[in-house]
């Protein structure tokens, strides 16, 4: 949630949340754990307290039979459910999904879909708060409470039991479904507004309730009626339904479609690609067919992640907090970010006077107590870090003394910490599978808030003394107790007992929640990213340490993902997040149900700026990536603070020099040493930082390396590549941009980038990459796909799998070595390569490129059309026209109906939707000197040439009058009649005009070849 200076100003309500981890050991018999030489209790201290509710009493998760004993992952979305805060609500709070909202009460479970916002706190907030637009649940349901049945990773079921009826409901992150089973009553729908029915199709209904549409959908031979508020279906033998809130009403066929394909359960699983410098992510659910045999779904993406993905998307979207949710049809995406990388500390650099950095690091170790007289779990954390960023510069300026006394200090405060018996200590609660530590401090005890903050220092600082002290980190010594705590706040683990997945990190919404009980209207919320990004960065350096590869990569995942989500949600870095009528440029906290320019503790600009900056740290340097939002940012928080930052001065230079290096340093100069630090910094870090950057310019992320701990710096084009080698050997670091950087055993190294002798690979153990592939050879090839085939590739670790790439685009990882390309224009020639990868992350040069041309004619482009005799439309005119006999009506009115019509097609069409533009067509007519004679046409679009014309358009007929000679049937003069369905770009597409008489009984003639002429909205 926060970091704190001040103590007398802060509430003591807090927040929390976690993220992800690896190992523990120990188990608690008594009242002391033994972990390597250090310890924790399984009894709290006395007269400390644990989770409570906001009355003081004790309480345990709120979970049924069935989930008992898995251990809940508190701070997340949903916790209210499973954490009663308030002894009067045994139901939950407000629980934000998005796009659907919820709250479990007596009878079922409220369900909103908040699209109008609003801006509150005199313009400091946006929300698009919960409001029911139905309650879900049986007829006569009337239960004491709603308890979590079970969850996922970003799914959970909440349960109710009045003794004669039960519930079950599932809802989830980007699920545009609820899915409902239900015993001994009738499902019920109960509308908060009179329901207006515009769909009726038995056991499918649609309505639209405050303005939003949703679907019913009950079993196969229910029927749901609807008497005022109240819409209810006998389930009969079955006991499931389910209902989906629509994007628009033309869209409830799509989303029966999988109504009852029921999803049971979420996943997210991770890959950190050194080789290429990025991490990927797959979002998969599971689901199960309640009826017939679909078991695809439709969920929808926060933009985080459809900004990184490229599986396609439909065209439905949902407003929420966030932006726009965009729909995926499927079971699963992926997403592909590049992995910027983090610095135990900033390299050597010309521009910092030595001496003078010395002097300031010698003042932190000499003036008063180093630890400013912390004692509970954050501000004890927040001196770990301030002295963990000392000790690389100490190192750097060949201050061993220094530096020694820094890790001695490290280590013995948290020595002590890890020891039961002290002043300070941490215990192990068994109901709610967490590891607190007392002194607890804002709500970290009784309402489980903030592990990730409080913790996140002490792995960064425990990483720092591994570096230098491997020994120490050994489960054997003290690392134990350090896993203990990462496994608290960042359990990858989903079947471990002892701690619970991912206790806040929030895989789905890609960032961390601070409240460990979620018990607000607003939903859950975290305040300082930046703590939680301390976490991440914290493992990537502890994991690369301690030789820990997965709890590195895990890190990599997470800070990746929280980065982009702090980006887009903490920033608005892209200005398409917050809503009309907020006017701030940042946020310093988020809330499920929108964004405050707020602080818990304050509303000074600078700490509702600085909160989301510090710690600053080598896992700040991400940050950069973003150097216009940072620089809006600080602008921003000057104009609101009248002027440069007076308190956090330090902070905010740091900020400035990720994009404006020279300013950074003018402030510091202007200052010269003559201020107080944030209570996290030191004027030995805060200089160093400065002047380094001003030396060699400031972070360049547009470059990755094959390692995480690698960073790039850029000064009016100079280059300065940096790396941090944690291995007991020297390794090559090779960048994205083709720089190489050799750096030695244990060492930070920086240079130009031109350093020859590639050894072993910094990141990756081996020393040879995979030789290349054999030349793809094309198999069958048809007009819309390519199968390929290439020669196996070799390496000493051997071949995990194989990059194939069309032109430079990655389109496919395979573990064999053949691929079909689909989706492919027919006509068209693609040039494909294959790289190959070894068990070791290393990735072989390409195979030498092969190119194939599809078969079948080229596709068709252009927006204008000729109808031609043979039912033909081209791009082009003949030289002279000629006509085709339009039958007649016979003498009854067809007008709307096509009937014996002429037909006009052509296919395999591309072209781009043009915006604001619509069908247009001029068509030469004929009904000689015949009276009462009417022409109609109808123009139709399969966007992908799959026999389903999504787009139909029928136009008002047009009388012709009794004298020979060619008239214009113009769609300008008569317009439509009716349409159907939506245009979307065409993608070897279809395009059919119809021609019919509507009235007469006699044929009339239309002019081919030239005359008669189709305008598309396409491009």
């Amino acid at each position: 949630m926060r970091s704190r200076r001040n103590l007398s100003l802060l509430t003591t309500v807090a927040l929390a949340a976690a993220t992800l981890s690896t190992v523990g050991s120990g188990a608690a018999s008594a009242a002391t754990v033994e972990v390597g030489k250090g310890s924790y209790s399984d009894v709290r201290p006395a007269g400390r307290q644990g989770p409570s509710n906001n009355g003081g009493q004790e309480v345990k998760p709120k979970v049924t039979l069935s989930a008992a004993g898995t251990p809940v992952p508190t701070n997340d979305w949903w916790s209210s459910l499973a954490f009663q805060r308030f002894s009067g609500n045994p139901w939950s709070e407000n629980m934000y999904g998005h796009p659907l909202t919820y709250k479990a009460v007596s009878g079922g479970l409220e369900v909103g879909y908040p699209t109008t916002h609003q801006v509150v706190g005199d313009g400091r907030q946006y929300e698009f708060p919960h409001k029911a637009d139905l309650t879900l649940g049986l007829a006569g349901l009337n239960s004491p409470d709603a308890k979590a049945d079970g969850w996922s990773d970003w799914t959970v079921t909440p349960y109710w039991n009045d003794g004669a009826r039960s519930l079950r409901t599932t809802i989830g992150h980007g699920l545009p479904y609820v899915y409902a089973e239900g015993t001994g009553g009738a499902a019920q729908i109960s509308a908060a507004a009179p329901p207006t029915v515009f769909a009726d199709q038995g056991n499918v209904l649609g309505l639209t309730i405050s303005g939003h549409d949703y679907a019913l959908f009950a079993p196969s031979g229910s029927d749901w009626t609807v008497s005022g508020h109240e819409i209810r279906a006998d389930l009969g033998s079955k006991r499931y339904f389910s209902l989906a809130v629509l994007p628009r009403k033309d869209a409830l066929s799509h989303y029966k479609k999988y109504a009852f394909s029921f999803v049971t359960g979420s996943e997210v699983a991770w890959e950190y690609r050194e080789g290429d410098g990025e991490v990927r992510a797959t979002y998969s659910l599971t689901t199960e067919a309640m009826e017939g045999t679909e078991t695809g779904t439709l969920q929808a993406l926060y933009r985080h992640q459809w900004l990184h993905t490229t599986d396609p998307l439909t065209a439905y979207g949902y407003v929420s907090s966030r932006g726009e949710m965009k729909v995926r049809e499927g079971t699963s995406f992926t997403t592909t970010q590049k992995a910027n990388g983090v610095l135990p500390g900033l390299p050597s650099a010309t521009g910092v006077d030595k001496a003078r950095l010395k002097t300031y690091i010698n003042d932190v170790l000499t003036q008063g107590d180093p630890f400013s007289g912390a004692i509970d779990t954050y501000w004890t954390g927040k001196a770990l870090g301030k002295l963990a960023q000392l000790v690389p510069l100490a190192d750097q300026v060949g201050d061993t003394a220094d530096r020694d006394k820094l890790l001695t200090l490290l280590k013995g405060r948290m020595e002590e910490w890890f020891t039961v018996g002290g002043p300070s200590e941490f215990s192990y609660d068994k109901d709610w599978r967490t590891l607190i530590g007392y002194p607890a401090s804002y709500g970290s005890d009784q309402e489980l808030n903030d592990h990730h903050f409080h913790y996140s220092y002490y792995v960064m600082a425990a990483a720092i003394v591994a570096q230098y002290d491997p020994g120490w980190a050994a489960d054997s010594e003290w690392g134990g107790m350090v896993k203990e705590l990462i496994k608290d706040a960042a359990n990858p683990a989903r079947n471990d007992t002892k701690y619970p997945f991912l206790r806040g990190f929030d895989v789905y919404a890609g960032h961390s929640w601070a409240a460990g009980h979620e018990a607000f209207a607003a939903g859950n919320n975290q305040e300082s990213s930046s703590e939680s990004i301390n976490l991440s960065a914290g493992l990537i350096m502890w994991g690369s340490a301690t030789g820990d590869r997965a709890l590195r990569d895990q890190g990599v995942y997470m800070m990746m993902t929280e980065s982009e989500s702090i980006a887009q949600y903490w920033f608005d870095a892209d200005q398409q997040v917050y809503p009309q009528g907020f006017t701030h440029d940042v946020v310093g906290m988020v809330w499920s149900s929108g964004g405050a320019y707020a602080t818990w503790w304050t509303a000074n600009p600078e700490e509702i700026h600085g909160i989301n900056f510090l710690p600053m740290t080598g896992g700040s340097l991400h940050l950069a990536r973003e150097k216009a939002m940072l620089n809006r940012s600080v602008d921003e928080m000057e104009r609101e603070n009248g002027g440069p930052a007076a308190e956090w001065k330090d902070i905010f230079w740091q900020v400035q020099a990720l994009y404006d290096p020279p300013k950074a340093m003018s402030h510091w100069n202007q200052w010269n040493g003559g201020y107080v630090p944030e209570a996290g910094e030191t004027k030995a870090h805060t200089y160093h930082w400065v002047a380094t950057m001003n030396a060699i310019g400031s972070p360049d992320m547009t470059v990755t390396a094959n390692s995480p701990t690698a960073v790039v710096f850029d000064k009016n084009g100079t280059k300065t590549y940096a790396a941090h080698n944690y291995t007991a050997e020297a390794c090559s670091v090779v960048f994205s941009d083709g720089g190489v950087l050799n750096v030695p055993a244990r060492s930070t190294a920086s240079g130009a980038g031109d350093d020859t002798g590639l050894g072993t690979l910094c990141g990756a153990p081996g020393d040879a990459k995979p030789s290349a592939p054999g030349v793809p050879v094309a198999g069958a090839v048809t007009d819309t796909s390519v199968t390929l085939t290439w020669g196996a590739a070799t390496d000493d670790k051997g071949i995990k799998d194989y990059d194939v790439f069309r032109g430079t685009t990655r389109i496919a990882t395979v573990t064999g070595t053949t691929h079909t390309d689909t989706g492919l224009t027919a006509g068209t020639p693609y040039t494909y390569s294959v790289k190959a990868r070894d068990t070791a992350d290393q990735v072989g040069p390409a195979s030498a490129p092969m190119t194939v041309t599809t078969s079948g004619p080229p596709p068709v482009t252009g927006g204008i059309f000729y109808l031609h005799s043979g039912g033909r439309l081209t791009t082009q005119a003949a030289s002279t026209g000629s006509s085709d006999t339009i039958p007649s009506a016979g003498g009854t009115n067809h007008d709307g109906t096509p009937y014996n019509p002429l037909v006009y097609e052509v296919k395999k069409v591309r072209g781009t939707l043009k915006s604001g533009s619509s069908t247009a067509f001029t068509f030469k007519v004929d009904a000689g000197t015949h009276v009462g004679y009417a022409q109609q046409a109808r123009v139709s679009y399969d966007l992908t040439g799959d026999g389903t014309f999504d787009r139909v358009e029928t136009f008002r007929y047009f009388a012709t009058d009794p004298i020979t000679g060619w008239e214009d049937y113009s769609s300008a003069r008569q317009g439509a009649l009716s349409a159907s369905g939506t245009l979307g770009d065409l993608n070897g597409g279809t395009i059919r005009v119809e021609v019919w008489s509507a009235l007469g009984n006699g044929p009339s003639t239309i002019q081919v070849g030239t005359g008669s002429v189709l305008t598309t909205p396409f491009a």
